[in-house]
């Protein structure tokens, strides 16, 4: 049985490593995906993108866990958000995750196969990386969208329950509005990833917070009595 400060702390702990593997992996995959040679390069660095990929999986995991450990709190308060916050941040973001998961796969397949035919026969190989390094692309705009609309309805709950400060929480609200920008920024061909750094920020400090200090034990304490004073 989890007490509350154990799910602060677990949710804490699981926004550090979700958030640090995201943007290893990215680290990791961006510098070869990014290369001219990229169909080469992905080939020669196998072990760097299997090892990108298990960050995602990792990264996809911790995240989906989060609102699974927030929503008997959630719930006390507004079931149906809570409800909502599950279905953005565990199933539909983590659908993306998967589906990065196996654009990067195929590409590696396909990057082994580029090398074995050698430059003469390799031509009918660059359209499908093209697509494949576009899918990539396209699938990390789109993961922005669940992830941003969980994170409105999480911080619009943590602001009215007071789990924890307002600042917190509205900094998250803001944050999660200016994330939203990077994505359709890129899908336009212009680079915002600045807009993001506030929202990546705030979810560290949050972190932080809910492994140092947990949740605010009055607005749990509010949150059961207004659940019973609706049964």
């Amino acid at each position: 049985m989890y007490t509350n400060k154990m799910i602060a702390r677990t949710v804490g702990v699981l926004y550090i490593i979700g958030t640090v593997a995201l943007v290893l992996s990215a680290i990791l995959a961006g510098t070869i995906l990014d290369d001219p040679d990229y169909l080469i390069e992905v080939s020669a660095n196998k072990n760097q993108i299997i090892l990108g990929v298990l960050l995602v999986l990792i990264s996809g995991f911790a995240l989906a866990m989060i609102p699974v450990f927030m929503f008997p709190l959630l719930r006390k308060h507004n079931e149906t958000l809570a409800l909502g916050y599950v279905v953005f941040r565990s199933a539909l973001e983590t659908i993306t995750h998967f589906a990065l998961v196996i654009v990067w796969l195929l590409l590696l397949t396909l990057s082994q196969e580029y090398v074995k035919a050698g430059t003469p026969n390799a031509s009918s190989f660059q359209p499908v990386g093209t697509v494949l390094r576009e899918a990539g692309d396209w699938i990390g705009y789109l993961m922005a969208y669940p992830f941003c609309l969980g994170a409105l309805i999480f911080y619009y709950l943590l602001y009215q329950t007071k789990l924890v400060p307002r600042w917190i929480s509205g900094w998250g609200l803001i944050g999660a509005i200016l994330y939203l920008v990077a994505p359709l920024a890129g899908m336009f061909g212009s680079e915002l990833g600045i807009v993001m750094a506030p929202l990546g920020v705030q979810e560290m400090v949050l972190a932080v917070w809910l492994i140092v200090k947990g949740f605010n034990p009055s607005a749990i304490t509010s949150g059961s009595a207004s659940l019973i004073g609706t049964g």
